[in-house]
């Protein structure tokens, strides 16, 4: 059983199997910058686990999955308990699942096959029998799980360096006027670093702020209260729109 004890020191980097599955617990965690020679599947049961990248934020939440590519920098911060799965692929044996990161849908057969491919001792022969083909169902259900829209580009332009990414960033007007920079140059700062108007950036900042507050356990109505909704109906139907679910249907969906 690959179970890692949450204070051991444990490194993928210096296994020479090309399939590593661990399982583990942490809490309270922040594994502070770092990158890995492999590729990175993780996902939890329960909680979020809010992770930064260069350029980018995202948040992972519960019973779903984000895989980051080989080399790639980041950082896995956890607030509260966390049970987690984790899967390193060596990208020389094995073909990336894609080239940048992504967060995946997880159905009930690829969490089942997760669970199995996590918990298989590390030195697992993975080119035949019952565990080749368990990794090729794996994968089967990987290109074909849905993508969602947990990812969030963040601008780097020094006029924006005094924007709190741990705050709900103001409206357009309200954010010019505290930088003293235009609406306009704000717009085009924003279409071109993120790839989409400001107002639009706002709604998906909201939409991560709304899972990871969720996913701690708060109230709809504490969370419309705190992302400035109008009403726990207008963060519904927002929330419905973002991510296809209600938010409560989003969270429990085990």
């Amino acid at each position: 059983m690959a179970w890692i004890a949450p204070d051991a020191i444990f490194d993928p980097d210096v296994m020479a199997e090309p399939i590593i599955g661990i399982a583990s617990r942490l809490v309270q965690h922040d594994s502070l910058f770092h990158r890995h020679a492999q590729g990175q599947l993780l996902f939890a049961y329960a909680g979020s686990i809010r992770i930064t990248m260069p350029k980018l934020i995202s948040m992972l939440p519960p019973i779903r999955l984000m895989w980051i590519p080989p080399g790639i920098e980041h950082r896995v911060q956890i607030q509260g308990e966390v049970e987690y799965r984790s899967i390193y692929l060596d990208p020389a044996r094995v073909a990336p699942i894609a080239q940048e990161p992504v967060i995946l849908s997880m159905t009930p057969l690829l969490r089942e096959v997760f669970e199995r491919i996590s918990h298989e001792p590390f030195d697992t022969d993975w080119s035949q029998g019952a565990a080749h083909n368990l990794f090729a169902v794996c994968l089967d259900e990987l290109r074909s799980a849905r993508r969602e829209p947990m990812l969030l580009p963040v601008p780097t332009d020094p006029r924006l360096t005094r924007l709190d990414l741990e705050e709900l960033p103001p409206e357009l007007e309200e954010l010019s006027r505290r930088l003293a920079v235009s609406a306009r140059t704000l717009t085009r700062i924003f279409r071109r670093e993120t790839g989409m108007g400001y107002q639009a950036w706002r709604q998906n900042w909201r939409l991560l702020r709304a899972v990871d507050l969720l996913a701690s356990g708060q109230s709809v109505t504490s969370v419309a209260f705190e992302l400035d909704f109008a009403s726990d109906s207008a963060f519904i139907a927002f929330f419905r729109q973002m991510a296809g679910q209600t938010p409560r249907r989003y969270i429990l969906q085990q």
